[in-house]
């Protein structure tokens, strides 16, 4: 039963889908919102990224620097 658990995670909840994106790989999106933060935030396949330095309608190209559980971080390139 131990090891079942371990195999499975912490032992409750669903497990996290995979990640549409990938730590270093580029995109070109969309921003569409602002963050509490002021960072704009844009959608990869439903993944919320967050990207300081944008706001609602700009086109920009990402690059992804931090992968999280429910988001992703990205800068400009």
């Amino acid at each position: 039963m131990e090891q079942e658990r371990s195999e499975r995670g912490r032992g409750y909840g669903r497990p996290f889908p995979p990640k549409p994106v990938e730590i270093g790989k580029e995109y070109d999106v969309e921003v569409q919102e602002t963050s509490r933060r002021g960072e704009g935030i844009a959608r990869i396949e439903g993944l919320v990224t967050f990207i300081p330095n944008t706001k609602p309608g700009d086109r920009v190209r990402i690059r992804i620097t931090r992968i999280s559980r429910r988001f992703a971080e990205a800068e400009k390139v």
